[in-house]
């Protein structure tokens, strides 16, 4: 299975990262979009977080904006610079095809290729205007997106990667067949650091802060046990099956209201529609745990 992560490193990206790559998943390269960060910020995060895990992998820089929608970040949330922690000035560089067209090239090359969208999903969806044909050379793409039943934490009704870009989303709902892991089941993936042994080094102390990235307000204004580590329960899919999925009709709002960007699951069919998607439903807590601990283990 060849996996291209495509993100916005985000310190749960970073996390993310770590577990897809000390899984041993094939990771044939990675994307960069703005989110959590302007692209610029995120693009030079996701070349810290490789050199930081010691590992040389093409990197394409992509969208800077979203399709339509004016940008916004988060650094609030991750900090300054959408990363927290100690990582190294980066030695690599990006390559030269923008991330739109880096995946189309992979996609080709391999032509079951496994897409993990961890950030908004800008990039995809040019992707998919440069090359119509791309769906019959992706497998799957795993979406980390939305909020059905839970609520959103960007707006009321929208978690913020669809948020980003829904106009992005929702072309490429209509085209990829994506699986999307909402807030839902991802508010549960937390991994407190007491349940590791973290050194006490600067690579202990960066990786205790991916852990512990969310402030103490917002966890307390979203109610959560600890900092969920969203990401990191897509790839933990891939290396460790640990969502359940089920078929639905998915719709993603793009008019201009309280609730754009907000995921709408037609769960008792009164839409008379057929599935378009998959919908993440749940999370097994414990596998999860596991999963990311032994991948942080094997970084140390």
């Amino acid at each position: 299975m060849s996996i291209l992560i495509d993100a916005d490193p985000g310190c749960d990206d970073a996390l993310a990262i770590l577990l897809a790559l000390e899984s041993g998943l094939d990771v044939v390269g990675l994307t960069t979009v703005a989110g959590n960060a302007p692209v610029e910020d995120t693009t030079h995060n996701t070349l810290a977080i490789l050199e930081f895990l010691d590992y040389d992998l093409p990197v394409a820089q992509g969208a800077d904006r979203p399709l339509i929608k004016r940008q916004d970040t988060a650094e609030f949330i991750h900090g300054e610079n959408g990363i927290r922690g100690e990582l190294p000035d980066p030695s690599s560089r990006t390559v030269d095809e923008s991330a739109a067209e880096f995946i189309v090239e992979r996609a080709r090359e391999h032509g079951d290729l496994t897409i993990a969208a961890l950030g908004p999903l800008t990039n995809l969806a040019l992707a998919l205007s440069i090359d119509p044909q791309l769906p019959k050379f992706i497998d799957r793409v795993l979406v980390m997106g939305g909020a059905v039943a839970h609520a959103g934490n960007r707006t009321p009704a929208a978690e913020a990667n669809l948020h980003a870009d829904p106009d992005a989303a929702s072309r490429v709902l209509q085209s990829a067949d994506p699986t999307f892991v909402p807030l839902d089941v991802t508010s549960q993936a937390i991994l407190r650091p007491q349940r590791l042994e973290l050194p006490a080094t600067a690579r202990g102390e960066t990786i205790r802060e991916w852990l512990t990235y969310y402030p103490e307000d917002s966890r307390k204004q979203f109610d959560y046990a600890g900092s969920p580590i969203h990401d990191a329960a897509v790839i933990a899919h891939l290396t460790d099956s640990v969502l359940t999925t089920e078929r639905s009709y998915l719709q993603i709002e793009t008019d201009d209201s309280p609730s754009r960007g907000a995921l709408v699951s037609d769960e008792f069919g009164v839409a008379s529609e057929p599935a378009n998607a998959s919908l993440a439903t749940d999370i097994d807590e414990q596998r999860f745990r596991d999963a990311l601990r032994g991948a942080i283990e094997t970084t140390l």
